[in-house]
Formats: C-alpha cells, structure tokens, sequence
C-alpha cells in the first residue's frame, strides 16, 4: 500500500523452536484456518517507522487547513456558547470515526488497513465506490489548493511591491501556479505519508502565525471600528448557521489518511493510536475555537471567509496571506497521497459473489500489497496532471467541492468507520478471527460481549446515522441555499 514503508518487516514473537521456526507456506496450509490466519499474521508481522510526533504533526496538517480563516465567520452566525459547542462535538464525532478506523485495523494484517481492504470484509461489491468518492474528493480539494495559490500569490506580490505587481507573468495565476507545481510534484512521489512530517511542520508554523496575527489584531483593537454587533447566546437563526455548518463540521476531515497514519506509526498500540487521535484532533479544536472567538470579538458580525483579507492592508497581512500560500501547497500532497490509494484501489478491484469469502492473506502479505514502481509513477502523474489542467482551466470550484464535500467528506468522516466497525464486529461474523494478537489493550477493548465492545458497536451504527443526517443538511443546503465549500 502506498505511504507504508516495507523495510522493516520483523516479528514481535519470542524465540521458538527451529521446528516451529521454519514453518513453510506448505506447512502452513495443513493448519486449521484460524491458526492458518494467525500464522500468517506473525509470520508476516509489520513494524511501521512513523513516531508518535510525526503521526500527529501529518494528521494535524490534514485538519488545519485554510479552513481555519473561515471560523469566525461561522461563530458570527451560531453564536459564541452554540459556536463552541458545535466546534467541540464535531471534534467529537470526528475523532469517533478515527477511533473507529483504528479498530478496524485491527481486522486486517498489519500495515494493509484501508478502506479497500476493509470493504473486502463488510461489503466487497460496494468497494469500489468508496474508494471512487474518496479519490474524487481528495482530487476536488487539491485541485482548490492550486486555485489558491494562483488567486493569492498576485496579491502577496502586489503586497511587497506595486512596481512588481506591474511585470505581467507576476500578476498572472497560471504562472504561480506553474511555479508552485514544481515544488509540490517532487514532495508528491513519496510514497511514505511519514515523509511528509518536514513540509507538515513548515505548513503548521505557516499555521501558527496566521493564529497569532488574529490574535495581534485582537489585541491591538484595530478592527473595533467595524464591528458589528456580538451574540453571545442569541443566533443569526437556523438558515444563516446551516450555511455556515458545513465549515466547522468539515473542518475535522482527516479520515483519508487515517489508515496511513495506523499502517506507519511504530507503535500501533491502543494507548498510542488513542493519544495520536486526541492530539492531533483535540490541538485542531482549541485552535478553532481560539481563532472563532478571537476573530468574531474582531469584527463581530461582519467577518468575511478569510478574515485575513480584512484587516487593513499591511506587510504582516501579506505575510499572512504568504503563509495562506504556503499551508495550502504542503498541504497538497496529503490529498495526492490518499487519492493514489484510491485510485489504485479502484483499478484493482474486481466483483465478487456474496457467497465467496475472500480469500487468506498472503504470506509477506504487508509487502505485497505495495504498488509497483511504474504503477505508482503513472497514477501520481495522472493525478498531478489532472489537478494542474482543472487549475488551470477554471478559477472557482466552490459549488463542485460543496457537492463533494458534502459527499465524500460525510462518507469518509462518519458513515464508512460507522458501518465498517459495526459489520466487522458483528458477534455472528467471522471477521473475530482475523484479530490479531495484540496488546492487553486491544484485547480487552475487543473482548466479545463486553460492556465497551456493545457501547462502542452501537455508537458506530449512530455515528452512520449521524452522518447520513450530515449529508443530507449540507446537500439542501447546497440546493436551497448559498453553501460553503467543504474542507
């Protein structure tokens, strides 16, 4: 699977016998099939490289986005206490589908978990359009990347130097966003998501001062002048916070890269994937909630959806929009990475009759599930391409990538983690007896008709109710009313 590294493929079993040791796949094949799948499972036992740090430095990169200028126009519109609240339970849920995701890894051999393989297990014919949404979504959002860069990057000149903004390729989009495709395509070829933790931390300091330039301005007062007025509990009322919804509920969206994050991190334990999901998740919400109350005290109930493009022009604001550019480029690969997955995915799936179980993993199975070489040339080049000519050829994608977000993001955040886990530990399926051997963590989390294996398996089937619910708020709002763009 791409952005899984394969060299360090060991086994965390004590010494055994040389009998037991040099067990062939032959021999193998006399075994019963649940000791058949746990041999397997040891023999081909993957250890990832990826750190705690770095698995919560991509995870975060993938939740802040330039989304983060766009909250203080939403709590302008919910309010500060209904503001909060919706900020902090979307953390919530979203959070949920991650943990979610995690124990589904559990199911599959260690370093392959992914949509795709999960699907093969709960619903192998509907594979295919899981994985075709999570593509187009991921395409949509970095092609909005690249809209980005050109529709910025001649202001930032403009905004150091009106004799620069005169030079005509200077002030042209497609030139910045030629420019820009030369850094990010190299950056795209990699196959590890753990790779990307360098980038990740230019895009979070990029992060960083756009956070402390709302807050300066803040502080400063130097927006007091056009403020509106400040609800503290009262809303604008249930149609203007509907269109501003869908900017905090898909602000959390990581999900795509989830399993990465699983199939990488060196320690896959409860406690450690636990951790990486409250920190990346939980720094994502005190810095919306932060920025949301900052920028609407700022302007009150006139912010617009960058709340950068606001404040008086000034060379720290175009600084910020600079950073804006710079977030939104590293931030591209992230999308290129789980959008290969999918696609790879797709091209690879086959139809299979509902009576027909899959069939046993592989020995080595981890390393085998890598793509080739050429595959994964030809697939990043369609996609680098393919995003490169949209940019090009367009300048908004603001009602596609409503329509998408609406769809893909809801899929990916809450519906698919909800109805994977709630199928796959059904206690009348056989998928228990591809759980591996894991820690005392994972075992009791797992244990059969335990009081938080049914409390964690009904919140699953809500959490997919609630994200059908989601879907159909941001697609009316899209039909009925002027929508935002998804994250």
């Amino acid at each position: 699977m791409p952005g899984t590294s394969y060299d360090s493929i060991t086994t965390n079993e004590p010494f055994r016998s040389s009998n037991d040791a040099g067990m062939s796949t032959s021999t193998t094949g006399l075994l019963s099939p649940k000791r058949r799948r746990r041999h397997s499972t040891k023999s081909a036992y993957f250890q990832g490289e990826a750190t705690w740090a770095s698995s919560v430095i991509n995870l975060l990169n993938t939740i802040v986005g330039a989304g983060v200028l766009a909250m203080p126009r939403a709590m302008s519109q919910f309010g500060i206490v209904l503001g909060v609240f919706v900020i902090v339970f979307s953390a919530f849920a979203s959070g949920f589908g991650l943990y979610l995701q995690a124990r589904c890894s559990k199911y599959v051999e260690r370093g392959t978990a992914s949509f795709f393989s999960l699907s093969q297990l709960t619903y192998p014919n509907a594979a295919v359009i899981f994985d075709a949404a999570i593509a187009i979504k991921c395409f949509g959002v970095a092609v909005s990347y690249l809209i980005i860069i050109g529709d910025l990057m001649p202001q930032v000149v403009r905004g150091f130097s009106e004799d620069l903004a005169d030079i005509p390729y200077l002030s042209d989009r497609h030139f910045w966003i030629t420019a820009f495709m030369l850094i990010v395509i190299p950056i795209s070829f990699l196959r590890r998501l753990d790779s990307l933790k360098y980038t990740s931390i230019i895009a979070l300091t990029s992060i960083a001062y756009l956070i402390l330039l709302v807050f300066a301005h803040f502080m400063l007062g130097d927006a007091t002048e056009e403020r509106g007025p400040i609800r503290v509990i009262t809303w604008s009322g249930p149609i203007d916070a509907l269109k501003n919804f869908p900017i905090i509920v898909f602000a959390y969206t990581c999900h795509q890269n989830m399993f990465s994050i699983v199939n990488e991190i060196r320690d896959n334990s409860h406690s450690s994937t636990l951790s990486v999901i409250a920190g990346s998740i939980g720094t994502g919400c005190v810095t919306y909630v932060f920025v949301a109350i900052t920028g609407y005290l700022s302007f009150g109930g006139t912010p617009l959806g960058n709340i950068i493009a606001q404040y008086s022009p000034s060379w720290t604001s175009t600084i910020g929009c600079a950073a804006i550019v710079v977030l939104v480029m590293f931030s591209y690969p992230l999308q290129v990475h789980p959008c290969r997955a999918s696609i790879d995915n797709v091209l690879k799936w086959r139809p299979r009759r509902s009576n027909v179980p899959p069939p046993p993993p592989p020995p080595n199975s981890g390393r085998a599930a890598e793509i080739s070489d050429t595959k994964f040339a030809i697939i990043s080049t369609v996609i680098i391409i393919g995003t490169y000519a949209t940019a090009m050829s367009v300048s908004s994608l603001t009602r596609v990538l409503s329509y998408v977000g609406s769809t893909g993001s809801t899929s990916i955040s809450f519906i698919l983690p909800g109805l994977f886990y709630w199928k796959i530990s059904s206690p009348e399926s056989d998928n228990r007896l591809l759980l591996k051997d894991h820690d005392d963590e994972w075992d009791g989390a797992e244990k059969e008709g335990g009081w938080k294996d049914k409390a964690v398996r009904k919140g699953s089937l809500v959490l997919a109710i609630y994200g059908v619910v989601v879907m159909v708020v941001c697609l009316g709002t899209n039909v009925f009313l002027s929508g935002e763009g998804a994250h």
